[in-house]
């Protein structure tokens, strides 16, 4: 295959794999499983060409398989975050319009042109039985909802839409311009019927979208700081080739590098800073754009090449609404096949840890807890581990209580030993719970570097000594929290 082909063969599995999970209302559900076969049929490509492509996808992390099974795995977002921060708008649009939706206690939505339609790059909705179930990333038809009607005529001060998308769904919405006086964005207002008409929506809520459009406006007349370019980074699609073989391409990796490369700065990149930015030779970052230009995803004007919203298309929408324990889960799964022993995450709740994923294995003798169990954090691995992340007075505040003989109650010691799990990075608990059980555990960190959550191991002491799980299983235990706060880095989902 060429390289050019083999980049536009890529994206068309990627589609076919995402088309329905990001229907949006009445496409496939996020969980829907799709095979090989499935992808053939829907691209038209010869079943060795798919092969190939889903072995290099599933290397690169943007594609999950189980057995037969495949599904779009979360490092597919950063395609689509890619376009998010190249196009400059949703870090200086979505704190005013949530603080839009606070005060109106109404969903707000923005939206952006996409072809024939908008799509939606940011939802601030509010929590009723009728709710506005639209996700960041879905694409409406643009004479059919608000947002689209005032990007289609943006000379008009509003638009409103009085039932046109959906029985009961009521909005107002208005454009904002950027410092050209170009429409790059609409912000809409979305009620239900059983708490406003069209017309009563627009006089409840358009004074105060007007004020908070000027106020985006404001915001985006403000000159962007472009950061310094990073250093390119190893080529890892040239070691992946010499590890995987013909089944691995290269240049539908290196073209996906060059996507992602152009949301490292606000307003896209220059084909050499493209270039500088991937490491890779211009002459496959010039082959890679021409397609990405070719089929919609990136624009290339002034000598600058932009991600488009249509890149969301894969699978963002779908991903975006992932929980975590949705993301936790296959991790756990893996690390159970690994270690042999029931493996689980919890996070901090008041003075105990919550139970919010779990693994079993399957065992005569076997550690018996579901999820929603709570335990004591003090006495437990992945509580020590929470802990060590709290400010102090959150350690001096707990009273711990002997449940075992082997629980350390002492406050000095109880202190020591959650100052040495922070310096440690793990935690490994002796039947300080339960006599027979031990377990250990490391953090589980969010977006923003912290820790939100654990997860542990645990074993009965006959099957395994504080030696063997510190050699057998800390590090399965360590590459699984690393995979999963990957993950975190870009599913928006919190326990």
């Amino acid at each position: 295959m060429e390289p050019a082909g083999t980049l536009e063969r890529g994206l068309a599995v990627l589609r076919a794999l995402t088309a329905d999970a990001v229907g949006g209302r009445g496409g496939r559900s996020r969980s829907a499983r799709v095979r090989a076969t499935d992808l053939v049929r829907a691209t038209g490509l010869a079943r060795s060409t798919v092969d190939r492509v889903l072995v290099t996808l599933v290397h690169l992390g943007y594609v999950r398989a189980e057995g037969r099974d495949l599904l779009p795995a979360p490092r597919l977002m950063e395609l689509g975050e890619a376009y998010l921060a190249c196009g400059g708008l949703r870090d200086p649009l979505a704190p005013p319009a949530e603080r839009l939706a606070e005060e109106l206690d109404e969903s707000v939505s923005l939206a952006v042109a996409d072809g024939d339609g908008v799509r939606f790059i940011g939802q601030f909705t509010r929590r009723r039985t009728m709710s506005v179930a639209f996700r960041v990333g879905d694409l409406l038809p643009a004479d059919r909802c608000a947002a689209g009607l005032a990007l289609r005529d943006p000379a008009a001060p509003w638009a409103e839409d009085d039932q046109l998308i959906e029985p009961g769904l009521v909005a107002v919405a208005v454009p904002v311009r950027d410092p050209r006086g170009q429409a790059v964005c609409a912000v809409s207002v979305v009620s239900h019927t059983s708490r406003h008409t069209a017309a009563s929506l627009r006089d409840y809520a358009l004074p105060r979208l007007r004020e908070t459009v000027a106020a985006m406006e404001s915001a985006l007349a403000e000159p962007a700081s472009r950061p310094p370019l990073q250093p390119a980074p190893a080529d890892l699609s040239r070691a992946a080739k010499e590890e995987l073989g013909a089944g691995y391409l290269q240049s539908l990796a290196r073209g996906l590098a060059v996507l992602v490369a152009l949301g490292s700065a606000r307003g896209g990149l220059s084909l050499a800073d493209a270039a500088r930015t991937t490491g890779l030779p211009r002459a496959t970052v010039r082959r890679s754009l021409q397609v990405l230009v070719r089929l919609g995803y990136v624009a290339g004007a002034d000598s600058r090449f932009a991600v488009l919203p249509k890149v969301m298309e894969l699978g963002y929408a779908a991903l975006s609404e992932r929980t975590f324990g949705e993301v936790v889960q296959p991790h756990l799964a893996d690390l159970v096949a690994r270690v042999h022993e029931s493996a689980s995450v919890g996070v901090l709740s008041g003075d105990d840890v919550l139970y919010v994923a779990r693994v079993p294995t399957v065992s005569i003798m076997t550690v018996n807890i579901t999820v929603g169990t709570r335990f004591p954090a003090y006495a437990t691995s992945m509580g020590r581990v929470l802990l060590a992340d709290q400010p102090e007075e959150r350690l001096a505040a707990i009273a711990p209580e002997p449940l075992t003989r082997h629980t350390i109650t002492a406050p000095d010691r109880l202190r020591a030993a959650v100052r040495q799990a922070a310096d440690d990075g793990y935690a490994l608990v002796d039947q300080e719970l339960e006599e027979g059980v031990r377990s250990i555990a490391v953090p589980v960190r969010g977006r923003d570097g912290r820790v939100v959550a654990a997860v542990n191991v645990a074993t009965h002491a006959s099957r395994a000594t504080r030696a063997d799980l510190l050699r057998d299983v800390l590090p399965a235990l360590a590459e699984t929290a690393a995979r999963m706060s990957a993950d975190l880095r870009h599913v928006p989902a919190t326990p």
